[in-house]
């Protein structure tokens, strides 16, 4: 028989949660050193210190301007996807659910995509005119999604928002598609796009991207304890006085928040919604206080791990983040279901 996994006591975890604060550090140090043009990590570690004697200006330049806001959006992304796939993970009851199953990301990339299509820009957001409006969209995605799967199920059990995720999800990607058709001086960009990217986003992009993460973050660490109630199934949950539709609701906004914002910056980049929080509930256990922030460094690391091979394996061409992740990604997905089905 296999041994039951042993979770770490809470001094342990805390631990562990110290040593990928520390690893997370060290990436973004590695991923802002490396590149077409290599600078040496102490010097990279200095300019970020802001100690710059005897370093030349061009690598200033590189790091301050290109390489770090690069590497910080791409953390920022990364664990944003991470807290939010651990949640619709936990919510869902089903370690291979993620916020592009239900329709999140594809609803986030039509909205999206109209705003770059059309030029849109809402008064009084200005530049956060695009996540903004990837955010309502996907959001608007979900509802759909919880109504239709309210019609046929009035008890919401996770494989039937997920069976109309897909359904919904299928049908947006459609319109996605038919845009593309209309508009193909713009298929190149929008596919490129699509694919994910982080190439020539600088500290505007982290700038916008900080509010979504830090209230979305922020909001799923108020739930960590409705969350560990909602994993003993849902009769428990009630019993303990749980408002089951409530909770959910408002999990799924703020799960809907940081993919969709991520996803309408930078991109569909699938997989780390997956491997991240399935990484971390396995090194700290399923308590969310210590595996919501766990997966946060994990899905960050992992991206600019990512981000890194994108630029380097055929510079000083790029391949597409999301390709990257997906190469992966669908391995790490397939050894998660086989070895659910041999439990």
């Amino acid at each position: 028989m296999r041994k039951a996994q042993q979770t770490p006591r809470s001094g342990s975890r805390f631990r562990l949660l110290v040593f990928a604060a520390l690893v997370a550090v060290v990436c973004v140090c590695v991923g802002a050193s490396m590149g077409s043009t290599s600078i040496r990590l102490t010097d990279t570690v200095r300019i970020i210190l802001n100690r710059t004697e005897g370093i030349s200006t061009r690598d200033i330049s590189i790091v301050r301007q290109l390489r770090l806001p690069r590497v910080l959006l791409a953390f920022m992304v990364g664990g944003a996807l991470a807290l939010s796939g651990a949640v619709f993970q936990s919510v869902l009851k089903n370690q291979l659910a993620s916020p592009y199953i239900i329709g999140v990301s594809s609803g986030a990339s039509l909205g999206a995509a109209l705003v770059i299509l059309c030029g849109l820009s809402l008064p009084l957001l200005g530049g956060f005119t695009l996540p903004v409006t990837g955010f309502a969209a996907g959001l608007l995605t979900v509802f759909f999604v919880i109504a239709f799967s309210a019609r046929l199920d009035p008890n919401l059990s996770g494989n039937t928002i997920i069976l109309f995720g897909m359904v919904i999800s299928l049908f947006v990607n459609a319109l996605l598609t038919t845009l593309m058709a209309l508009f193909r001086e713009e298929l190149k960009t929008l596919i490129l796009w699509q694919l994910g990217s982080f190439a020539l986003k600088g500290w505007p992009y982290v700038i916008m991207m900080l509010p979504f993460l830090f209230l979305g973050g922020l909001g799923l660490f108020r739930y960590t304890r409705e969350l560990d109630v909602l994993s003993f199934g849902e009769e428990d949950a009630q019993a303990l006085g749980l408002e089951i539709r409530s909770v959910r609701g408002r999990l799924f906004l703020l799960g809907s928040l940081l993919t969709g914002a991520a996803v309408a910056l930078c991109g569909a980049i699938g997989f780390v919604d997956l491997i991240a929080p399935h990484l971390g509930r396995r090194l700290i256990g399923p308590s969310h206080r210590f595996m919501l922030p766990m997966s946060f460094f994990i899905g960050g690391c992992l991206m600019i791990a990512a981000d890194l091979a994108a630029r380097t394996i055929i510079s000083p061409a790029e391949l597409p983040v999301g390709a990257v992740t997906a190469i992966i990604g669908a391995p790490f997905f397939a050894w998660v279901y086989f070895a659910r089905s041999r439990r």
